[in-house]
């Protein structure tokens, strides 16, 4: 099989898999089993209680997987994505318990994605993901930048050469004013302003 069909096939079977998204190399499986998020969360080494991102192939999609997003929150998620952002959204139906750690929001992401990693997302719709190195250790741009111990533990590596290596820009859309969670691949101020244009602010 070819590498994208072979993290697919992992992707689908619980196993997790190394994939470029637009941003850093991530960690991903199949966000429809609780078993897969938490052996994903434990090869990281990530600490009880962190949320992980969902990754949809397009927004279409998100909202197919998170209907409640339709609305106010639909028009920041496509005006805003695909791109390299992560949205929080209140999770007003608690869906994807297991990626959001009991709080009753959730991170989502549509990269904006070319290549072999496009492909594989368009392919199974939609991953959990986050970046592949150990918990607070630098963000992964190439593949020689991943720990070994997690290569090794992947069924799939998929290899897109060198990315920009500063990982998404979060947004919590969740309260009154939006709030910049992590600043990254967009500048905060640049973030803010787009979502201010986004509801004509």
């Amino acid at each position: 099989m070819s590498p994208v069909e072979d993290a697919v096939a992992a992707i689908e079977a619980g196993e997790l898999v190394v994939l470029p998204t637009d941003t850093v190399y991530g960690l991903a499986c199949t966000p429809e089993s609780e078993e897969a998020v938490r052996a994903l969360s434990a090869l990281k080494g990530r600490p009880p209680g962190q949320p992980l991102a969902l990754l949809a192939s397009s927004v279409d999609r998100l909202l197919e997987l998170i209907p409640e997003l339709r609305g106010a929150n639909e028009a920041v998620a496509r005006g805003l994505l695909p791109g390299p952002y992560t949205l929080v959204f209140p999770n007003v139906a608690r869906r994807y318990e297991w990626l959001t750690a009991g709080r009753e929001t959730i991170g989502v992401r549509v990269p904006g994605l070319e290549g072999p990693g496009r492909e594989v997302l368009e392919r199974v719709g939609a991953v959990a993901a986050t970046s592949a190195n150990r918990h607070g250790e630098p963000d992964p741009r190439a593949l020689d930048d991943i720990p070994a111990e997690i290569l090794a533990a992947v069924a799939a590596t998929l290899d897109a050469g060198e990315l920009p290596g500063v990982p998404s820009t979060v947004l919590d859309l969740t309260g009154e004013e939006p709030r910049v969670l992590r600043e990254g691949a967009v500048p905060a101020i640049e973030a803010l302003a787009a979502v201010a244009v986004i509801f004509g602010e």
